[in-house]
C-alpha cells in the first residue's frame, strides 16, 4: 500500500492552507512553534474531548483531525518549499489529543492539572527526541511524514503517562 497526498487542499487558496498548517500566527510569529501548537492542542483536548468521548470517540475524532492534518501540512510543505517546516503547528494541534487516552484513569488520584503538565512535558520531549524509531516516521511522503511522528509522540506519550499511573498506583498499595 502506498501512502498517497489528499489533492483536496490544491483547490484552497495559500493563505487558507499556510494559516491551517500554522494556526495563523502562532506558527509564525510566536519563538518555540511547536511547543505554542503543543499548548493549543491542549486547549483543544479541554474544550473539545476531556473526557467526554471516550477512547472510541477520541480515537475516532483524532483520526478525523489527523487526516485533515495531513493534507493541509502536506499542501503547506509544497507551497512553502520545505520538508515538515517548523511554522507549521497544525501536526502538534492535532496529536496531542491522543496523550489522554483514558483520561477517566489517568485523572483517578490526580488533580487534572498534574496529568496535563506530565502529558505537556513528556508529549514535547518525545516529539523534539523522537525516541524508538519515531524519527524514521518523517520519511513518510508528504504529509503523512509530518503528521506520523506526532502522533507516535502522543500516543508514547499515552503509555508513558498510563504506566505511570499505574506504577504509582501499585507503590501506594
Amino acid at each position: 500500500m502506498q501512502l498517497r497526498q489528499p489533492i483536496w487542499p490544491r483547490f484552497l487558496p495559500t493563505a487558507t492552507v499556510l494559516n491551517c498548517a500554522t494556526l495563523g500566527p502562532l506558527g509564525r510569529r510566536l519563538p518555540a512553534p511547536g511547543t505554542w501548537g503543543s499548548l493549543a492542542g491542549l486547549m483543544y483536548y479541554t474544550v473539545i474531548f476531556a473526557g467526554r468521548y471516550g477512547v472510541i470517540g477520541t480515537v475516532l475524532l483524532s483520526a478525523l483531525g489527523c487526516y485533515v492534518a495531513v493534507a493541509i501540512c502536506g499542501e503547506a510543505e509544497f507551497r512553502l518549499g520545505r520538508r515538515d517546516p517548523g511554522e507549521v503547528i497544525l501536526d502538534e494541534f492535532v496529536a496531542l489529543p491522543l496523550c489522554f487516552l483514558g483520561w477517566s484513569y489517568l485523572v483517578v488520584g490526580f488533580p487534572a492539572w498534574v496529568v496535563f503538565l506530565a502529558g505537556f512535558g513528556l508529549f514535547r520531549l518525545f516529539d523534539i527526541v523522537k525516541p524508538f524509531g519515531i524519527r524514521r516516521l518523517q520519511d513518510l511522503p508528504g504529509g503523512w511524514g509530518v503528521v506520523a511522528d506526532d502522533v507516535a509522540a502522543a500516543l508514547l506519550t499515552c503509555a508513558v503517562l498510563h504506566g505511570a499511573h499505574a506504577g504509582w498506583g501499585m507503590m501506594a498499595a
